[in-house]
């Protein structure tokens, strides 16, 4: 078993992804992908995810994925439907909840059971509110369990609330 955490798309989101990790007390690898467009290029998903299968390889894993990690998330999932263990989602923003979008995430969600997911949004995240999130996400499976955090920024330091749906 391994963690892979997919952090939002800005270099900023390193410092949270590695805090995560820092926090996390699981009985396995947690490994945090950074994207190469931190250092150099652009952001391609294709390439991300060729690199996100190289580093798990065959074993389970579980993805903590925040902002445009969430979309890499729900294109990595297809591909790797039988290694999937849980996935954790939070800050997705409103951009990721166009009828594109839509059918990405239904695609990404349809593998997995809404009792191996669960999704984290602040109230008030500027990149897209609780409410709206909530509605998008039931609007693909009104299973998935979404969670609402009281805060007003696009910050996710649940580290706590991670480890405690990765270990039940």
């Amino acid at each position: 078993m391994k963690t892979i955490i997919l952090p939002g798309y800005s270099p900023r989101n390193k410092d949270w992804a590695l805090d995560v990790q820092k926090q996390m007390d699981l009985d396995h690898e947690i490994i945090v992908h950074q994207w190469k467009h931190w250092t150099k290029g652009s952001f391609s998903i294709r390439k991300e995810l060729d690199e996100i299968r190289k580093k798990v390889g065959k074993e389970k894993i579980n993805i903590i994925a925040k902002s445009v990690g969430t979309r890499v998330a729900m294109k990595l999932i297809p591909e790797i439907k039988d290694q999937i263990n849980k996935v954790i989602l939070c800050g997705i923003p409103t951009k990721f909840t166009s009828e594109v979008a839509k059918k990405i995430y239904t695609d990404g969600l349809s593998h997995i059971s809404p009792a191996r997911l669960i999704c984290f949004q602040n109230t008030k995240d500027p990149f897209a509110n609780f409410k709206t999130i909530r509605d998008f996400i039931h609007s693909v499976n009104s299973k998935i369990k979404v969670i609402e955090k009281p805060r007003t920024d696009h910050n996710y330091p649940y580290s706590e609330d991670f480890q405690k749906f990765l270990q039940d």
